[in-house]
């Protein structure tokens, strides 16, 4: 009987979170309430089990890079690079949406993809303003730049912090496996967004103006001084990521160390620095892991990976295609944030039946998930994010606007990933 409350309010709550009822982060605490009101979880449990409570790894290391964000917003670096992609395209609107693209990209895979569209898209809008360029293809380009990107390193999209932290996978090991792909795809990707946004990206005479000699990057620099200790402490963090094997300092304990040495070199405000951290983002997190939590104490997830690996009867090849374009199908009705969550626990079952030659089912997964966060725009949280800045701003995105790019994109891109991992692992 527990275990059928539980899938219920699984699916109600996930319902919610999918059709945007209400705010997701209600949905989300409102469901683990309800468990643990109705005696499926406890306090022991969500704060305290490693395996079925609160991951506080993946919470810390996102605090602690929303912090190191939020600094580097003070000294103006993103509206920097903005106006710098303004500069070096010409202010024509092809080669000004490639750069875009490749910084997001760029920048996704060093931050995470979520605070990175929280920087980029605002500075998108005013540059399309200033420009006189529909918002719209250029935002959801840089969302789609963003999971792409993010795929390529443990940090750089959620279900990838979230993946490392159940089986051990090193920063390193993500920036093997996945990073060359995501070069290739952040090339085809726009090569893709040419052809599709062809109309918006085709102006008569040549281009538009180039923006005045007065619109100089550095102008946005509040500080230079602080700029490059900021910096300076961001290529120590990246390296501590780097090297958290070697070291034996897991990635969570970097972002903070790294948060705290760059609100110190740049003198920050406690209240500045707070004021940007995504507290309902942590807050959605926490309670997802909560309802994931009960599922998995309620023997729901064992028994769905007891089928899984009954189906799977050895055949990898086949269980990491069902991963890889499965995760896509299902993530397209809720955020891969709750569905890499409960799905962990079933690739777990999967990879234990034969370690060595299932462990290549991760990365089929991690592509899955991540890739997947294009497919609609409620798919990924960086997609939640632009669609609700442009609504804001007056310039709103709909959904099957964003759907029908993110549709293509996932098709051309999961493709590519399948064929990436059948030709390196299974071949």
């Amino acid at each position: 009987m527990s275990a059928t409350l539980a899938v219920v309010v699984f699916v109600v709550t996930y319902t919610l979170i999918a059709t945007e009822r209400v705010p997701r982060v209600h949905a989300a605490i409102g469901g683990a309430a309800v468990m643990a009101v109705l005696g499926i979880v406890d306090t022991d449990t969500a704060f305290y089990d490693s395996d079925r409570g609160i991951d506080w790894n993946v919470i810390a290391l996102l605090f602690g890079m929303m912090l190191i964000v939020g600094v580097l917003r003070q000294t103006g670096l993103f509206g920097f690079l903005a106006v710098w992609c303004v500069q070096v395209s010409r202010g024509r609107p092809f080669p000004l949406m490639a750069l875009l693209i490749v910084v997001t990209a760029s920048a996704s895979a060093l931050l995470d993809n979520v605070t990175t569209v929280l920087l980029v898209a605002p500075v998108v809008l005013r540059v399309c303003r200033e420009l006189d360029l529909p918002s719209g293809p250029y935002l959801i380009s840089v969302a789609c730049a963003s999971n792409i990107g993010g795929t390529a390193t443990l940090i750089g999209d959620p279900p990838n912090i979230m993946i490392a932290s159940r089986t051990g996978l090193t920063f390193n090991d993500f920036l093997a496996n996945l990073a060359p792909l995501v070069v290739v795809l952040v090339v085809v990707y726009v090569g893709l967004c040419r052809v599709y946004f062809r109309r918006v990206l085709t102006v008569s005479g040549g281009g538009v103006p180039v923006p005045p000699p007065a619109a100089d990057p550095w102008e946005q620099i509040v500080d230079r001084g602080l700029l490059w200790r900021c910096l300076a402490v961001l290529v120590v963090v990246i390296a501590g990521f780097v090297m958290h094997s070697v070291v034996h300092v897991q990635p969570a304990l970097v972002a903070l160390l790294g948060a705290v040495a760059m609100i110190l070199v740049a003198r920050a405000s406690t209240e500045e620095v707070l004021a940007d951290v995504e507290w309902e983002t942590l807050a959605f997190f926490m309670a997802l892991f909560v309802l994931v939590g009960g599922l998995s104490g309620e023997g729901v997830i064992d028994a769905i990976g007891s089928f899984a690996v009954d189906a799977a009867d050895g055949r990898w090849f086949l269980a990491a295609t069902t991963l890889l374009f499965g995760s896509a199908v299902l993530g397209a009705f809720v955020d891969n944030i709750p569905y890499t969550a409960a799905m962990i626990p079933v690739v777990e079952d999967l990879v234990a039946t034969d370690p060595d030659a299932a462990f290549p089912l991760w990365w089929a997964f991690a592509l899955g998930a991540d890739l997947g966060g294009n497919t609609t725009a409620v798919a990924a949280g960086a997609n939640v994010v632009v669609t609700g800045i442009a609504a804001r701003s007056g310039e709103p995105i709909s959904f099957w606007q964003f759907t029908k790019h993110g549709l293509l994109t996932t098709a051309v891109t999961l493709t590519i990933a399948w064929v990436y991992v059948g030709w390196r692992y299974f071949s």
